[in-house]
């Protein structure tokens, strides 16, 4: 799985994650105001969820999943 983990202790709640993921890989729980891994195997480690989280709560593989399929 490219997402090695997302600590729902660690996360703020703040939705940046599910809404920069390109692959809609993230959910969020709005009773527990945290986000999850909803889709894995849709996961192409790209990287932005950890790059954009500001409590730097989701680590992602170093290695890439699948190809990223640009529509263009």
């Amino acid at each position: 799985m490219p997402i090695e983990s997302l600590s729902s202790e660690l996360c703020s709640g703040c939705k940046i994650c599910v809404d920069v993921c390109p692959e809609d890989v993230l959910r969020f729980k709005e009773d527990e105001r945290k986000a999850y891994i909803a889709y894995p195997e849709d996961c192409v480690a790209c990287w932005v969820c950890e790059w954009f989280c500001p409590v730097k709560c989701i680590e992602v593989s170093k290695d890439p999943a699948r190809p990223v399929v640009m529509d263009y």
